[in-house]
């Protein structure tokens, strides 16, 4: 299993974090660039909680996501992935921050394959920087 946890500050209010986080509507594939629109479903969807399959050709997952209206942690649990296998997933946590949000990410792998261990094992070393850089767009962060 493959664990990375790193800080993000974002200029957004937690609860605008929050809307980004679970923003499940067509404009989700332009605002993140490791989701394309061949590759984003909305399975099902509540009030506090999602199913949706998303990503690219190299690397899909389909996921549930969970939250509260008012709270501070969106969890992203993996049910099946092109590289991983179910289990693992993502926790978001948001704390103010003066004008805006840090941001706490843990990311959660159980490689499934050969090239889903190889992915594994480099995720703590370049994992990270490449999944600041993912984020600062959509979460406005640094």
């Amino acid at each position: 299993m493959a664990v990375v946890r790193f800080p993000l500050v974002s200029t957004l209010s937690p609860k605008d974090v929050l809307a980004v986080l679970t923003d499940f509507s067509p404009a989700r594939a332009e605002a993140w660039p490791t989701i394309d629109a061949e590759h984003f479903q909305v399975h099902e969807l509540g009030d506090t909680w999602a199913e949706v399959t998303e990503g690219t050709a190299a690397a899909w997952e389909r996921a549930r996501y969970t939250w509260e209206p008012e709270g501070d942690t969106v969890t992203i649990t993996t049910l099946d992935s092109k590289l991983f296998g179910a289990g693992g997933g993502w926790v978001f946590r948001m704390t103010p921050e003066g004008d805006g949000t840090r941001i706490d990410v843990e990311l959660t792998r159980e490689p499934s394959t050969v090239k889903g261990k190889m992915f594994a094992a480099l995720l703590p070393l370049v994992g990270p920087s490449s999944l600041r850089k993912s984020f600062a767009g959509p979460l406005q962060a640094e």
